[in-house]
């Protein structure tokens, strides 16, 4: 079983800002204050659009678990990469963002430097050990003036975060619960990934790892 602590061995701050790149920070435990509130609405979101392993356009099964909330969730298929404001699987809309998944953005984002974003989509990932993200570059949204916000809740990962070419090497960036990555302006369509979740168990989310990305998708 992983040691919680195996991060907090690294280089780096508790808590703070870093910066990665022009326009790209991490904003270290920012979502903790209200973890409970946070997880408690991914769990409304799941229970009307119950999380499932997309399909590439190449036929390949995602390995993480996804689902949405907003008023447009993205979506892979056979037939490619989309925003939709239906889910296919239900019929039906995507759920509402949740208030608190309005708030945790829009401020995450101004303390990034990135005022006024008001996302309307947000797509959650679930991670269980093994899954993986692998590299690539967000660039379905429609605006792309604003930026990407990206929460980590539970296990800890190790995110990758380039530049706009697949073949320079990224960084690798340690994130633990609570965590936030925003990139925008200059580093909007850096390519990033995330390396394959280890072992572990957290006290509020078990054996896996969720993550929440709000995107401004029209």
């Amino acid at each position: 079983m992983m040691d919680l602590t195996l991060f907090e061995s690294e280089s780096r701050p508790l808590s703070g800002v870093e910066y990665l790149a022009l326009g790209s920070v991490v904003l270290r435990q920012f979502a903790t204050s209200n973890e409970a509130e946070i997880l408690n609405a991914i769990k409304v979101v799941e229970n009307v659009a119950p999380f499932r392993h997309m399909i590439t356009p190449g036929g390949f099964r995602m390995s993480a678990a996804m689902t949405n909330c907003g008023s447009f969730g993205w979506v892979s298929e056979r037939s490619g990469y989309r925003y939709d404001a239906m889910n296919r699987e239900t019929g039906k809309p995507w759920p509402p963002m949740p208030d608190v998944f309005l708030k945790l953005a829009h401020d995450a984002a101004a303390e990034a430097g990135f005022a006024d974003f008001i996302p309307d989509g947000c797509l959650i990932n679930c991670y269980e050990p093994g899954a993986k993200l692998s590299l690539h570059q967000d660039k379905d949204e429609q605006d792309k003036t604003q930026p990407i916000v990206s929460v980590s809740l539970g296990l800890p990962a190790v995110f990758l975060f380039g530049c706009e070419r697949r073949d320079e090497r990224p960084q690798r960036i340690p994130l633990t619960h609570g965590d936030v990555v925003v990139w925008g302006g200059l580093s909007r369509l850096s390519y990033h990934g995330v390396m394959p979740l280890k072992d572990g168990s957290h006290p509020l989310t078990g054996a896996y790892r969720m993550n929440l990305t709000f995107r401004r998708a029209r």
